[in-house]
């Protein structure tokens, strides 16, 4: 089964995220990831994966504009209906705890829907969702950096094992659905 993480990131949080996510879909052996910034991802390569996560940094509660311009390219996948029925997962990183990550999240999901995916979350059974987690995806805080020369606020140990969480969901959900 083909999984495609791609995200936007204008600092590294985001990527440091995304690459967990991606190391999470990878530990399933059935899984073939493809990790891609937006800016060398193809909207192209979706029609022939089972499962697309995406994510970004939140920006006043919505997507960010690098991976609003890749998804708004989504049209003729849309029109052709090539999406239907492929599993999708989102994630985000905001700079405050309230700075608008359920909100970006619902605002990933939305296109999903808008192209027939089945979305898949992180239940509240799941260890690493139970204290600081979403139902709608991953997303979590790194506060913004005070200067350039400060050192950056990465994702923790703990907002990491979300993203490995996450990854790990979907691939199972994937392979389920694509009978592996």
């Amino acid at each position: 089964m083909k999984i495609y993480v791609v995200y936007d990131s204008e600092n590294g949080h985001t990527e440091a995220l995304a690459k967990a996510i991606a190391e999470g879909a990878s530990s399933d052996e059935r899984a073939e990831v493809y990790l891609r910034h937006v800016k060398d991802a193809d909207v192209r390569d979706l029609a022939d994966v089972d499962a697309i996560i995406w994510g970004c940094p939140g920006h006043f509660g919505t997507i960010s504009s690098g991976l609003k311009a890749w998804i708004d390219k989504l049209g003729y996948l849309w029109a052709k209906g090539k999406l239907i029925g492929k599993v999708g997962a989102a994630f985000c990183t905001t700079a405050t705890v309230h700075g608008g990550t359920e909100m970006t999240l619902w605002n990933l999901i939305t296109p999903m829907l808008h192209n027939g995916m089945i979305i898949v979350g992180l239940p509240g059974t799941v260890p690493e969702n139970v204290l600081y987690g979403s139902y709608y995806g991953v997303g979590i805080t790194c506060p913004v950096e005070m200067s350039p020369d400060a050192p950056l606020n990465l994702p923790s140990e703990s907002d990491l094992a979300l993203g490995r969480a996450l990854g790990r969901r979907v691939a199972e959900v994937t392979a389920k659905m694509v009978g592996e």
